[in-house]
């Protein structure tokens, strides 16, 4: 069940180079900001992975701070491209793995889907998204990791240095469209995903599909307004 002013964010993409995820935990935790449900739409954190420790060790204060904060107000995780595995890591959390993604969620009388957004895509993206999320795969890499002085970890985050997060992408619209017999087929009011970055709601004729913007662009999150507002979400600019 979503809330009424319950909290979503995505992409924040966490990192020494976008650190405002941590105020933003801090202004919950202080009661800056008022929510008792906090959805995480994934990557949250620009590399978390479980059975990768130096993943965690690096975000560790972040970490440490969700945990505090799920004892208190109820978190569900989606997981993303960029943090997956993750129980293990927030054992009071609900995380949700991609293979149980689009998640339906209610909100009074309406069916609500929430994912990450990379559920779908060609069959190579998504055998490669099977492979990197396993746990095997996991432990290999990061014995060859620990071996090579870091070296896949360094290259991660050189390439993702360079990301911008604010990119517009062309044709967007048609992109959605593509999948819209499959979104349908779901028979939801709303389809909120994050991902893509792209900040832009698209009108269907059984749902309405909701793209939010990345916390990692700028400082933007979402409120689940009450039932007689024009729009489900408010968006919110942290800074």
């Amino acid at each position: 069940m979503l809330k009424t002013g319950a909290v979503l964010i995505a992409d924040a993409h966490y990192s020494d180079v976008h650190p405002e995820f941590l105020d933003f935990l801090k202004a919950i935790d202080s009661g800056t900001i008022v929510t008792s449900q906090l959805i995480l739409m994934g990557d949250i954190f620009d590399l978390l992975f479980g059975h990768i420790p130096l993943t965690q060790q690096r975000n560790g204060e972040a970490i440490a701070l969700i945990n505090s904060l799920s004892k208190k107000i109820e978190i569900l995780y989606l997981e993303g491209n960029h943090d997956f595995q993750l129980h293990a890591i927030f054992p009071n959390i609900e995380v949700i793995p991609i293979e149980q993604q689009p998640l339906l969620c209610h909100y009074k009388h309406q069916k609500i889907l929430l994912a990450h957004g990379d559920y779908r895509g060609t069959w190579s993206y998504r055998l490669y998204l099977f492979l990197i999320r396993s746990s095997v795969v996991l432990r290999l890499l990061n014995g060859i990791d620990r071996l090579t002085n870091h070296a896949i970890i360094k290259r991660l985050d050189s390439r993702l240095r360079q990301k911008n997060h604010c990119r517009s992408i062309p044709n967007f619209q048609e992109k959605t469209d593509a999948h819209q017999e499959l979104l349908a087929r779901y028979g939801c009011r709303y389809v909120i995903e994050g991902h893509f970055h792209q900040n832009r709601t698209f009108h269907y004729e059984t749902f309405e599909y909701i793209n939010l913007a990345a916390f990692a662009c700028n400082q933007r999150y979402f409120v689940v307004q009450c039932e007689n507002k024009q729009e489900l979400l408010q968006e919110v600019f942290f800074k």
